[in-house]
């Protein structure tokens, strides 16, 4: 076989550097070089980008290299092929002749096959007496050979750049996702802090977070975040490490104790200085007393008016009205479904609703609704807790049209907010005018119940 004396495109191709350079590549491949053609196709298309090629150009580059009989690419071998364009549409499938020609311009400017044209531009052999192939005009796929090592290393660099691309999205999806629950946690658990300088601050960071990102740009981020993840996770340690280790752990922030919303809030670090504020005494005498039967709707409903206005049309008629006003408030509230679920499956949804409804009632006094509520949830489990004074102490302050006030010297024994009566625990003694409105209204309820 002679050497291909083809330099130049035929026709009004130009010539240009890239040819040349493509040209010298491929004389300087070993004369001992063996390839596998499809090893080397497959880190084509992994390093497709970085080479310049379309996906068309690739579809073309394997029809030409299933022209070669070999599977094996020999350096000293044969490596010109000279298919018609009818046979590569027909193993392009079917690709449209102006495809088919620019794309094979797209192979030839990225390097990867060099035109070796007739004089007349036509593709064929030339044989010998002994049918060895004398001279070929087609497409050289000596660059195959001669740069396999390079397309094998830019594999491996594109394949190393998705990887490190990957781990840096997975790790900013996790510090945000971490991010946004610490600070959760942090505002339900009462745990002092700025958590509204968390929030703007993870704001902005998220909001320079682009559809589409670079590697680096992502990586940068991440490091914000991670930043910002650390001085949170800081602030949750510490503050977990310096908690009272015999305090419930649902006995966080600032919240209201003893079943009364007219009581003001204390902090975690009064309560256990003062263990019988805290749940840990046995049940007063007052709440022994209590009566054993379930509130009437009418006069929960009396005690917290506020619950109309989350159900539609105002009528609360039942109980379950009453469980979906519960619900609607209890996002309002704060409170999260975990806390909610369990003050169900302690207090039974009945129960439940009651001291959520008075919960909502008094919201505006109570700083954490959600440890308020795990904090009596915890009252119940050991039988401490019943909504009658919750109930009790809000239509005593609406029918006194205030909150209620210490008694003169040697009157009849009354509560005073904040302060412990003589049993250790918030007593609550109903006037005189709300014993007659609660039996009246007992009475009514009853005998709608009996009908």
């Amino acid at each position: 076989m002679t050497h291909p004396l083809s330099t130049t495109p035929f026709g009004r191709r130009p010539m240009t550097l890239g040819m040349i350079s493509s040209q010298l590549a491929a004389k300087a491949k070993p004369e001992t070089a063996i390839v596998h053609k499809w090893h080397v196709f497959q880190h084509i298309k992994e390093a497709r980008q970085a080479l310049g090629a379309t996906d068309r150009a690739l579809t073309i580059l394997h029809a030409l290299l299933s022209f070669h009989p070999e599977i094996a690419l020999e350096a000293n071998s044969e490596l010109i092929v000279w298919p018609s364009n009818e046979q590569l549409m027909a193993r392009a499938n079917g690709m449209p002749p102006t495809t088919l020609r620019r794309h094979l311009a797209v192979l030839v400017d990225c390097g990867l096959i060099i035109r070796r044209d007739s004089p007349n531009g036509k593709r064929f052999a030339r044989k010998g007496q002994g049918g060895e192939i004398e001279q070929a005009y087609g497409f050289d796929l000596a660059p195959i050979v001669a740069c396999a090592e390079k397309y094998k290393s830019l594999a491996a660099a594109v394949q190393a750049e998705k990887k490190a691309f990957r781990v840096a999205k997975e790790r900013l999806t996790i510090l945000r996702r971490d991010i946004v629950k610490m600070i959760e946690a942090g505002l339900e658990e009462g745990v002092p802090g700025n958590w509204k300088r968390f929030q703007q601050a993870y704001q902005e960071i998220a909001g320079r977070i682009p559809r589409t990102a670079p590697r680096q740009l992502v990586e940068s981020l991440g490091s914000e975040m991670e930043t910002l993840w650390r001085e949170i996770r800081e602030l949750l340690e510490t503050f977990a490490k310096t908690r009272n280790p015999d305090a419930n752990e649902s006995h966080s922030g600032r919240h209201i104790q003893n079943s009364n919303p007219d009581l003001p809030s204390e902090s975690e670090s009064g309560l256990a200085k003062n263990p019988e504020a805290g749940g840990t005494a046995t049940a007063p005498p007052n709440l022994r007393s209590l009566p054993k039967r379930e509130l009437p709707l009418g006069i929960v409903l009396d005690a917290c008016p506020n619950m109309h206005w989350l159900i539609k049309g105002g009528e609360i008629r039942h109980w379950k009205d009453l469980l979906a006003a519960a619900e609607v408030a209890r996002p309002m509230l704060g409170i999260s479904p975990s806390a909610w679920r369990e003050a169900r499956d302690v207090l039974g949804e009945q129960q439940a609703a009651i001291t959520l409804a008075a919960i909502h009632q008094k919201s505006d006094q109570i700083s954490s609704a959600g440890g308020y509520l795990r904090s009596l949830t915890d009252r119940a489990k050991h039988g401490k807790f019943s909504v009658w004074p919750m109930i009790m102490a809000l239509l005593r302050a609406k029918l006194d049209g205030s909150k209620p006030t210490p008694p003169p010297a040697g009157g009849t024994a009354r509560f005073e907010p904040g302060k412990p009566t003589q049993t250790g625990a918030f007593a609550f003694q109903a006037s005189a005018e709300l014993r007659a409105s609660l039996a009246k209204r007992l009475k009514n309820d009853l005998k709608r119940s009996t009908k």
